[in-house]
């Protein structure tokens, strides 16, 4: 006897027991990994396509699974080889099925990437034209003990080009007993003529309800105690993927070591309080900076990411605007409670012109946080150039107030007429503009800052500006910083003729069809008077662009000619004259000045 009393033989079973308790822990995403068509979830359409395919018999010689990590491209085109093989011990099935209530003889085998008739190769690690030369010369031989022989290539895409082009003989004429099945999350990458010779699947990402449901049903199974709202916040951030959601699952349940809640699901993952992004939403949304502040730095002190602040606070704005234009979005369960209702209520207040222009702004602001080398600063930034145009009215929303005002100065607070100067700048142009009223000035203030020119009387007008020349035209543009309009005086128009009050031009061919009508506009806005614009038959001058440019050749010309220059650039082989420039103190008619007019690839004049 041994020193616990017991035989030997007795007390070597109990370790034999003992060692076959301790297996190692199969984390969720392999033991739950799909085994039949009736486990997959989210991909209704394939399993119907196939399904429909095996009763009829009408079984293609090649698949190709293409979809976003994680789907289930790998599994699936293991359930596929298994319905291929299936066999029950009795051999009362004949053929390929989809129904596989039991294991059969190959099964298990097929599942766990062992039988001899399936083979599967991985294109990331096996690329060359050897590789796909040994699957053409053995496909030739029939399965050892299978219905087919199935091969399964994933990351086909990472196959050369030489090796696609070994494969397409054998794929188009395979022999009866030989199947493929590819899969790839790069299905741009496949050449068509593999393409065209596979029957494709696209494995679509799993709606995070469907997933709730799928890791709530895991959950119980592992006698797990989790919240809806965590499974919730899981199935977002997997973002369609199975294999991640388990992955996040698996690495929350660790985390939690007990019940598995929404708050350290978020901490785990690093997100933002889904409440406090809302209330910093609010914020932005009333125009309040101070609160907004004091939202984002409170977030900030417990150790929230900037960047992943703004990506909430944009992906919430995604959500209250899916909400505005479809309200049953709202009815999702992967949101909270709290989203969801306060979603239905900023929908209702919130135009839809507010929410593009601030998912426009976060979006280009999340690319400013990243880059900058403070990025609460940066974010901090973001905010307020969110909350500063909050409370602007958008070009279309100013228009109907003075069409609704009729014209007249909307009244401030205190019952004063807000002032009747009009802007520098046209409504057109107040969508882009950086200048706005205080947060705290009332919103009729703000109104009336906006009303157009011609709301103005013509007895508090200013003086009429005399125009009489091509050069003072676009000298005014560029003082009145239209530089869309300068651009085109420029590049897009020949002056013909001009006089104060009248323009005659010709355009270039690609030049916008509304020019003259806004050229025209324009101009009576800066001048006060009206202006005729006529579009002439003649040639006209050549555009200032054309001119500048054939000055600038000139000018190069003539240095290049200069002895002086001749003589540097002959010493310094592939050097060249690339600007030439005219100092303030010579006049106009000198070409070439300074001692060394040529100087690391750039030259002086």
């Amino acid at each position: 006897m041994n020193d616990a009393g017991a035989p030997p033989n007795q007390a070597e079973g109990a370790g034999q027991a003992g060692f076959e308790a301790a297996k190692p822990y199969r984390v969720l995403a392999r033991k739950y990994r799909p085994s039949s068509f009736d486990d997959l979830i989210g991909q209704e359409a394939m399993v119907r396509t196939v399904s429909n395919a095996f009763e009829t018999g009408r079984i293609p010689q090649a698949w190709i699974l293409t979809g976003v990590r994680g789907v289930g491209k790998t599994t699936t085109a293991r359930i596929l080889a298994r319905a291929l093989n299936y066999e029950l011990p009795d051999g009362s099935l004949k053929g390929p099925t989809i129904q596989m209530p039991v294991l059969g003889l190959h099964c298990q085998a097929i599942m766990e990437s062992r039988h001899m008739d399936v083979l599967e190769m991985d294109a990331a690690s096996h690329t060359g034209v050897d590789d796909v030369r040994q699957i053409n010369d053995s496909v030739r031989y029939a399965p050892a003990s299978a219905r087919y022989k199935v091969y399964i290539i994933d990351e086909v895409h990472m196959l050369s080009t030489a090796a696609f082009n070994a494969f397409l003989k054998t794929l188009e004429e395979p022999p009866e007993h030989a199947k493929f099945v590819f899969a790839t999350t790069e299905i741009r990458k496949v050449p068509v003529t593999v393409l065209s010779r596979c029957q494709r699947f696209d494995l679509r990402r799993v709606e995070a309800d469907v997933l709730m449901k799928h890791l709530g049903n895991i959950a119980t199974k592992e006698g797990v105690e989790v919240e809806p709202e965590a499974l919730g916040i899981i199935a977002r951030a997997a973002e369609g993927s199975v294999r991640d959601s388990l992955s996040l699952f698996d690495q929350a349940i660790a985390h939690a070591a007990g019940t598995v809640r929404a708050e350290e699901v978020r901490q785990m993952l690093g997100l933002a309080d889904r409440t406090r992004v809302i209330d910093l939403f609010d914020s932005l949304a009333r125009g309040d900076i101070a609160a907004a502040f004091t939202e984002f730095r409170a977030q900030y002190d417990v150790g929230a990411d900037p960047v992943v602040v703004l990506s909430d606070l944009a992906e919430f704005v995604n959500f209250v605007t899916r909400v505005k234009i479809v309200p049953a979005t709202a009815d999702n369960v992967a949101f909270g409670e709290t989203e969801r209702v306060r979603a239905r209520e900023f929908a209702a207040k919130l135009s839809m012109r507010v929410l593009s222009r601030m998912w426009q702004m976060l979006l280009k602001g999340i690319a400013e946080v990243q880059a900058a080398t403070r990025p609460a600063a940066a974010a901090e930034m973001v905010l307020v150039r969110i909350a500063y145009v909050a409370d602007l009215p958008t070009p279309d929303e100013a228009i109907r107030m003075i069409e609704q005002n009729g014209g007249a100065s909307p009244v401030v607070a205190g019952g004063a007429t807000a002032s009747r100067a009009a802007p520098s700048a046209p409504i057109s142009s107040i969508a882009s503009s950086p200048v706005r009223a205080p947060a705290a000035m009332p919103r009729a203030s703000a109104e009336a800052s906006l009303r157009p020119q011609a709301a103005v009387p013509e007895t508090q007008s200013a003086p009429a500006l005399r125009v009489t020349s091509f050069m003072q035209l676009v000298a005014l543009a560029g003082e009145k910083r239209d530089l869309m309009i300068k651009g085109a005086l420029e590049a897009d128009v020949r002056l013909v003729r001009i006089e104060d009050g009248r323009l005659e031009i010709a355009l270039e061919p690609h030049a916008s069809r509304g020019l003259v009508t806004d050229l025209s506009r324009k101009l009576e806005l800066w001048t006060g008077r009206r202006w005729t614009v006529i579009v002439s038959n003649e040639a006209g001058q050549p555009t200032i662009r054309s001119q500048n440019l054939a000055e600038k050749s000139q000018r190069e010309r003539a240095a290049e000619a200069d002895p002086r220059v001749k003589e540097v650039l002959a010493r310094f082989p592939g050097a060249k004259v690339v600007e030439v420039r005219r100092l303030a103190a010579e006049p106009a008619e000198t070409d070439i000045v300074g001692e060394d007019p040529v100087e690391s690839g750039d030259s002086d004049d």
